[in-house]
């Protein structure tokens, strides 16, 4: 059985087409049910999220479960395959495992290294799960890359340095503050930087921030998203003179703050320390607030400098990671090539079985009187014998499973032992007609 993924990120499609292959949470599991019904599907799990949307499924015939999943995706969301082409990528077998290993990694995220993927993740799979759309492969397969995405952070440290504007400024706040919870926050502006920035700000434990901005109406819908307060710009000067930190992030084409304005706010706050981080493009703060005693300023390029390397050292981590993927890929692929013989040594272990009792009980009718420990004696024997000569040749299949033609091996041990594995292929062919009918009305 072979791992498969379909899909579309945000490097091989435009928002207008993400947009339109988007699982609602509503449709989900009515979603996973049809898909699992498609032709060749063993199991699935479909992940949804702002930049990607991805089906992953098990499939003993890898160009049937493809198909399927293409016809499912035009079928659902109302979009010719001819179009949906164009957008679409294909990872078979084992690129299929290694896709989704930097997937959860944030490897082959917008921002490299992200951690909401993680959860984003976490959660198609316990979806598909809940719905009873997995199976054995599936389920070693994301567990498996779970763990190698919680290994990676571990590891490389690759989610420790913030790559946003906003996020480093919060950042900052801590590096000066430590904890934010108790802190005195002021926000100027109520545009998207600014709501990014509130959002940040109380992710880190923020819980008295206050928001100022030319509309106050504006300011009391970004104050009521954080859990905030809206103060009105003609009072800011009172609260300059309460609060920790100062973010301002206005639309203001002129300074907002001036030397001599702060100098008399730091005469209220009598020299007690204050944060000024100014993310607004033209800056709101004059740079020499910077040389007022207590004062400490730091601009846009001050963000960057360290956002770009951050930036870098995320590039770093996630040299690190890929090296971590290489280890767990190794590791992966000797489970599953196993499990490609498995069928093969268990029929091998059953036809012995059937062959020892057999002779057995045929050895056991030329002798009369025996007592229980002599017949268990027999027995014993019978069964190490069969034990020990099925030992090395399992051993040897297992190990032959690693290699390029460990399905030919397993095909070889088939015949010469003249072993009932089970053909599924042909049980599969005889109803693929039958499935994809019932696939495509299911679609109209």
């Amino acid at each position: 059985m072979f791992p498969v993924a379909i899909g579309l990120n945000h490097r091989s499609a435009p928002v207008e087409i993400r947009e339109r292959m988007s699982f609602h949470p509503s449709q989900m599991l009515k979603a996973l049910r049809e898909l699992k019904e498609c032709p060749g599907i063993q199991g699935a799990v479909i992940l949804s999220t702002c930049n990607r949307t991805e089906v992953y499924a098990a499939t003993m015939d890898v160009e049937t479960g493809i198909r399927s999943i293409k016809d499912f995706f035009s079928s659902h969301h109302g979009i010719e395959e001819k179009i949906l082409e164009q957008y679409l990528y294909s990872h078979t077998l084992y690129d299929a495992v290694r896709h989704l290993f930097r997937v959860v990694s944030g490897l082959d995220s917008l921002v490299r290294g992200e951690t909401q993927i993680l959860g984003q993740v976490s959660n198609a799979y316990q979806q598909a799960s809940d719905a009873g759309v997995t199976n054995k492969v599936i389920n070693v397969f994301f567990q498996t890359a779970l763990a190698v995405g919680k290994r990676v952070r571990t590891d490389t440290m690759i989610d420790q340095h913030p790559v946003s504007i906003s996020y480093t400024a919060v950042e900052l706040a801590k590096q000066q503050f430590g904890e934010l919870e108790g802190k005195g926050i002021l926000i100027m502006g109520a545009g998207e930087m600014s709501t990014l920035t509130a959002k940040h700000l109380v992710s880190a434990g923020a819980t008295t921030v206050l928001v100022s901005n030319r509309s106050y109406d504006k300011a009391v819908l970004l104050a009521q998203e954080c859990a905030g307060r809206a103060v009105r710009l003609d009072d800011v000067d009172q609260y300059l003179a309460e609060v920790d930190i100062v973010i301002s992030a206005t639309a203001s084409k002129h300074f907002v703050l001036m030397p001599e304005r702060m100098e008399e706010i730091m005469k209220i706050r009598k020299n007690r320390p204050i944060l000024l981080i100014d993310i607004a493009v033209p800056r709101d703060i004059h740079p020499d607030v910077g040389n007022i005693p207590e004062i400490t300023l730091f601009d846009i390029d001050d963000l960057r400098g360290v956002v770009d390397r951050h930036h870098q050292e995320r590039e770093l981590a996630a040299i690190k990671a890929e090296k971590i993927i290489d280890e767990e890929m190794e590791l992966f692929l000797k489970w599953h090539n196993t499990q490609s013989v498995v069928p093969t040594i268990l029929a091998l272990q059953k036809k012995g079985e059937q062959i020892r009792d057999l002779q057995v009980e045929r050895a056991l009718e030329h002798f009369s009187g025996l007592t229980p420990k002599q017949e268990k004696v027999i027995r014993s024997m019978a069964n190490s014998i069969v034990n020990h000569l099925l030992h090395i040749p399992i051993i040897n299949l297992k190990e032959y499973a690693n290699t390029s033609q460990g399905h030919l091996y397993a095909e070889v041990f088939q015949n010469i032992f003249d072993l009932n594995v089970g053909d599924e292929g042909a049980r599969r062919n005889m109803t693929k007609k039958s499935h994809a009918q019932g696939c495509h009305r299911r679609a109209e």
